[in-house]
């Protein structure tokens, strides 16, 4: 039975992961006393994004941005490929994201996402479907941009997989104010080596990446926001928004 991919790096990957691991511990340890000492003076803390453009940073990953992004009242539909796509896009947005309430099981991530004011859906309870509509909601009018993945779960970030409709339910009708802005990113030739797809853990994934000696590159293509007959109903801004990440992907 063949090892994952994570377990297999030599000596100097192990050496990157150790040290890039410390590196991110010592950035939390400093943001996280100023994230509280900012907290009592403003609705919108800088130190959450400055800390996870820190750990995309210390990653590796080299980004390139493309398009011009919304500054405020922004919903952006991403594709999803690995977990850098989360401290990517916040760092140069600032947002905030939707994730399934399997996340919340997790002390660590559990709280470090709760820092990042996420929104934890259970896609598989209908019953509660209203209160997470209007949390998503709330979280708009707070965060001022909130990120959600509408393909439910990543992609080998060569094509798109379906966008679920239903994950957009917060956005029928639309919020006033709110723009709807898909992003595409874009790992080029490196998307299937830092993929996290097929029986690959986490954990394993995330320890893959930092192992790496070569930086990722990533480009962050912000695409015009939804108008018109576009945003009709969740399941005209799905299809939108895959149009529109499908044919920059093609390019």
């Amino acid at each position: 039975m063949a090892l994952p991919r994570a377990r297999q790096v030599p000596l100097a990957g192990w050496l990157r992961i150790a040290v890039r691991i410390a590196a991110m511990a010592a950035l939390l340890l400093i943001c996280v006393p100023l994230f509280h000492a900012w907290k009592p003076f403003t609705r919108h803390n800088p130190w959450p994004r400055l800390f996870l453009r820190g750990v995309a940073w210390l990653a590796g990953v080299r980004l390139r941005l493309r398009g011009e992004k919304v500054h405020r009242g922004a919903f952006l539909l991403a594709n999803h490929v690995s977990w850098i796509d989360i401290p990517a896009i916040a760092g140069v947005t600032g947002s905030a994201f939707v994730a399934h309430d399997g996340l919340a099981s997790l002390p660590l991530l559990k709280w470090l996402c709760e820092l990042n004011d996420t929104v934890f859906v259970a896609r598989h309870d209908r019953t509660s479907i209203a209160a997470q509509v209007q949390a998503v909601r709330t979280a708009l009018s707070d965060t001022g941009a909130l990120t959600i993945f509408p393909e439910g779960t990543t992609s080998d970030g060569t094509g798109l997989l379906p966008l679920k409709s239903s994950l957009l339910s917060a956005l029928e009708p639309l919020p006033d104010g709110i723009a709807v802005q898909p992003v595409l990113l874009d790992y080029g030739p490196e998307a299937a080596a830092v993929a996290w797809v097929g029986d690959e853990h986490g954990l394993d994934n995330f320890l893959r990446i930092l192992a790496r000696r070569r930086p990722v590159d990533l480009t962050l293509h912000f695409l015009p926001v939804l108008t018109g007959s576009e945003l009709t109903s969740r399941k005209t801004i799905a299809a939108a928004a895959r149009e529109a990440m499908l044919a920059t992907l093609a390019r």
